[in-house]
């Protein structure tokens, strides 16, 4: 097959999956994003207390593909396994839960995996495509937010959330009908960093009453550094319901709901961070792997599209690359 140029628009695991994929076979790919980094939902945020994982708070191994993958991340040093402390709360309070799961996280910080595996590819940050255009060629041009033309492509992939993805499918109707059916749902993240490390033998929680879903300590991962800071993000539910609502009401409920789950005072915080995310992660994700419209030389990938985790994305992307070749 020649080689082809094609565009991907989002830069996330499973685009900057499927952009190692089709290099490796000697395509030449550019990948866009409209953020300034990269990682998608595997975010962090360099703060004054620390470079903080804002998304996703870690992941795991099921698929053999993945974990060969994942073996070649540990080996270089770009990711690690995390042991924490683990608790569950519920209406019975809070309980140690040790299990059997073997949890990852990228270093030094989440979005240091994906910066590595961005090593040697073309990508365009701080870049929002809002349309495609083919042309009487059959080649693809991309345009942004201020109205910038790239390409040409004869190939294009989205590796973005399903919402997004639905307002680019304009050309492929039957691909933007099955990512509509896609029902994804917010979350917000608060970050609290304090002067004293906080008294308390755990490392995270899964919290399964109230407002929240998930705490963790930051520093408890490897190689994090900085002052002593918490992750806390809201379930699903409570997200939707305040989609909208004041950071402020946000900051002060979630810190009420920390506070009630450790049963402690809290001492003033140095630093508080909150971040909401429209599209935090898929309510049913589907077990599609991709979408093609190979006829018009499209295609969609993202961890949506199977299973919703991060291996998903990842294992999305090697689908969607293989639908391109």
């Amino acid at each position: 097959m020649k080689s082809l140029r094609i565009g991907i628009i989002g830069a996330g695991l499973a685009g900057i999956s499927a952009a190692r994929a089709l290099a490796s076979r000697a395509h030449t790919v550019t990948l866009f994003d409209k953020s300034r980094g990269s990682g998608g939902r595997m975010s962090s945020k360099r703060t004054e207390a620390g470079e903080l994982d804002m998304g996703a708070q870690y992941f795991t191994a099921r698929d053999p593909r993945f974990r060969r993958e994942l073996q070649r991340w540990l080996d270089a040093g770009w990711a690690a396994e995390w042991t924490p402390s683990l608790y569950r709360y519920d209406e019975q309070g809070l309980t140690a839960s040790p299990d059997e799961q073997r949890r990852y996280v990228g270093v030094p910080r989440m979005t240091g995996l994906s910066r590595q595996l961005l090593e040697g590819l073309t990508f365009n940050s701080g870049v929002r495509i809002t349309d495609l255009q083919r042309d009487d060629e059959a080649l693809w041009h991309l345009q942004d937010e201020h109205d910038r033309r790239y390409g040409p492509f004869d190939r294009i992939l989205l590796a973005v959330p399903a919402p997004q993805a639905v307002t680019l499918l304009h050309d492929a109707p039957s691909l933007a009908q099955a990512a509509a059916q896609v029902r994804v749902a917010p979350c917000w993240t608060l970050a609290l960093s304090f002067a004293e490390p906080l008294a308390i033998d755990m490392d995270a929680c899964f919290v399964r009453t109230g407002p929240l879903d998930w705490i963790s300590r930051h520093l408890s991962k490897p190689q994090r550094f900085g002052a002593d800071s918490w992750i806390i993000q809201s379930n699903a539910a409570w997200a939707a319901q305040h989609e909208n609502a004041d950071p402020a009401f946000v900051r002060e409920t979630l810190t009420g709901a920390f506070a009630e789950v450790v049963d402690t005072p809290l001492p003033a915080p140095s630093q508080s961070l909150v971040h909401r995310w429209l599209y935090a992660r898929s309510v049913s994700p589907c077990d599609w792997g991709a979408l093609a419209a190979p006829d018009l030389g499209l295609y969609v990938c993202g961890d949506w599209c199977l299973s919703g985790r991060i291996e998903g994305a990842w294992l999305s992307g090697l689908q969607a690359a293989d639908s391109v070749v």
